[in-house]
């Protein structure tokens, strides 16, 4: 869709004077990144935007470090993308704007950039998203890691629609969206060398179509939305828990964790359950709209492994219980430390 070699010359790499904020910062500004993102708020090259919104406004900031950039399933682009208007789901907004910033570091590759900058391109114009402002800034050799990329999403919250932790019910069923634990594996993949029978891919992606699709079946019988990213299910699972004061019992043999990750978490020492994710999200809802929801996720591409993996309960307030496929029980914890660090 967009042709290389990159549109600027003389230079194959960044250098301090592109952060400068003179004339090489200008032909970065005006031959790669206007050309690529062009619309009626940036062809203003003013310092912000003026927005045209209507009803209740979701608003959330992300930065994105992910080491290495480039990785099975994608870039830091694609995540920097998905992240942001995936946030702005799990607050039942559609994604309307998203910001864009760069902190590049001297030496990074012009080529890389250009990558990065496409596939921003390519997800913004999938998720229905403009990029209506940013910044670009460099930093010395060894100052950086490559590139960071801070995002500020803008989006519109349904009509009637109200997720919170604050409406979380004992009875409610607690549904994953999908298998878990992809993101963070196929990161480590690189990191450490691993090969799979089966390539394993990140699973980053656009949530927003699965949260629109159960919303029109659930409406208000859909109580909290939440992707897991950092700290993977467990940690959310956790954060709901105490934010709600109720107790969450979920059933292991429900957990869907393909056999690659399961593998790789064994040789790593990991647990499924802290690997952090890019496309999976936990919903809680009413029981009676449970059957409705996991239907209407399974249907929408992405969502084809969604399950009911669990239920909110009255009893062990604040903490989460997991049901083993040995019959017995045990405590799932917080995650304490940091389990992959530079994961997205």
């Amino acid at each position: 869709m967009f042709e290389c070699p990159v549109p600027i010359g003389e230079y194959d790499r960044v250098t301090l004077a592109h952060g400068g904020g003179g004339r090489m910062t200008h032909r970065l500004i005006s031959k790669i990144i206007a050309p690529l993102f062009d619309n009626e708020y940036l062809r203003q090259l003013h310092d912000g935007a003026i927005l045209k919104l209507e009803g209740r406004v979701a608003v959330s900031t992300d930065s994105f470090v992910v080491s290495p950039v480039f990785f099975p399933g994608g870039n830091i682009g694609d995540l920097a993308v998905n992240g942001t208007v995936n946030d702005l789901a799990m607050c039942g907004a559609r994604p309307r704007f998203i910001t864009l910033s760069l902190i590049i570091e001297e030496g990074f590759l012009l080529k890389d950039l250009w990558e990065i900058l496409t596939t921003v391109k390519v997800r913004a114009d999938e998720a229905g998203v403009e990029v209506v402002s940013g910044d670009v800034k460099v930093v010395e050799k060894g100052k950086g890691d490559g590139i960071f990329i801070n995002t500020t999403g803008i989006g519109e919250v349904l009509e009637g629609v109200d997720v919170s932790p604050s409406n979380v019910k004992v009875g409610d069923k607690v549904i994953l969206s999908g298998h878990i634990g992809e993101h963070g594996i196929a990161i480590m993949s690189v990191r450490e060398g691993l090969e799979f029978e089966t390539p394993l891919k990140s699973d980053t992606m656009n949530l927003w179509p699965l949260v629109e699709a159960i919303l029109k079946v659930g409406g208000p019988a859909i109580h909290m939305l939440r992707d897991a990213t950092r700290g993977g299910v467990a940690t959310v699972l956790n954060e709901v828990a105490r934010s709600a004061g109720v107790g969450i019992v979920i059933e292991e043999e429900r957990i869907p964790v393909r056999e690659e990750v399961r593998g790789a978490c064994e040789i790593l020492g990991l647990d499924p359950l802290y690997v952090a994710n890019e496309g999976r999200f936990l919903s809680f809802v009413s029981p009676d709209v449970a059957d409705d929801v996991l239907n209407a996720l399974r249907r929408v591409p992405g969502g084809e492994g969604a399950e009911v993996i669990g239920e909110v309960v009255e009893e062990h307030s604040g903490t989460v219980v997991m049901r083993t496929w040995m019959g017995g029980t045990r405590v799932v914890d917080m995650l304490s430390g940091e389990q992959l660090p530079r994961i997205c």
